[in-house]
């Protein structure tokens, strides 16, 4: 079964595919999706295992790229797009510029990151225990609060939220925890973009450079008071790095250079 995809704006507009974050669905992209569409032709999968896609069940990072891969190929005209990926997005889009770069103009990957972690032991129990509660009215409440999903959001986030399968965020939450970036990074000439918000984990943003070293065209920054889920808290930004990113403009000012 091929995953759901919405599709907006005109198929001859640069082609951006948005990729989204653990949890959630393509939902989460609502804010870009509005501000790109008049210029832009939009792709919003919902991956394996999440919002109208979750009867698929997750294989891994590297199938979901491959998935990707070939959403582009079927639905871009050239066959080659920008991906912009947050979160989960963001490993799905790594490891698609590295592997599959004659698909990929270029890419955005936010809130990545390839650093081992302290006590993985811990975080995959941890992972199993929420697993059966992740649903659960408080819990979810409790992570939009983490993520600082804005009050109008929260409904939305919430329904998104619940139509991950547990299968999905299981073995995801697992995977993400050993995720190194492959090999073929060295050799592939796709520009990418790391980006984390400052408020992100330290390991999050110790990540930039090593993402940006690995790519021939890598670069990195830090997106000024935001956490992890920051294309809700400042959409605008957001917006406004993806579409210089496709036109070829100057980043927006406020990001900040990381080296």
């Amino acid at each position: 079964m091929a995953i759901f995809v919405q599709e907006v704006g005109d198929v001859e507009a640069p082609a951006v595919v948005l990729l989204h974050g653990v949890g959630i669905s393509g939902w989460m992209w609502t804010k870009q999706v509005s501000a790109l569409t008049d210029d832009m032709h939009v792709l919003v999968p919902d991956l394996p295992g999440h919002g109208r896609s979750n009867t698929r069940s997750w294989t891994s990072i590297a199938e979901t790229a491959n998935l990707v891969a070939e959403v582009i190929r079927a639905r871009v005209p050239e066959g080659r797009a920008h991906v912009v990926g947050l979160s989960l997005g963001g490993y799905v889009a790594a490891h698609l510029a590295a592997t599959a770069p004659a698909a990929v103009i270029g890419a955005i990957v936010s809130g990545v990151n390839v650093l081992p972690f302290p006590n993985p032991g811990r975080l995959r129990l941890l992972g199993t225990l929420m697993a059966p509660v992740m649903k659960w009215g408080p819990v979810l409440r409790a992570n939009a609060r983490a993520l600082n999903v804005p009050a109008a959001d929260i409904d939305g986030y919430q329904s998104a939220a619940r139509a991950t399968s547990r299968q999905a965020f299981r073995r995801v939450s697992d995977e993400a925890l050993g995720f190194r970036l492959a090999s073929q990074a060295a050799d592939s000439p796709c520009p990418v973009l790391a980006v984390a918000g400052e408020n992100e984990h330290d390991l999050t943003r110790r990540s930039l450079v090593d993402i940006a070293a690995a790519f021939p065209n890598g670069e990195a920054c830090l997106a000024p008071g935001v956490g992890h889920a920051w294309n809700g808290e400042k959409p605008g930004l957001f917006t406004d790095m993806i579409r210089a990113r496709v036109t070829g403009d100057r980043l927006p000012e406020e990001l900040i250079s990381v080296r």
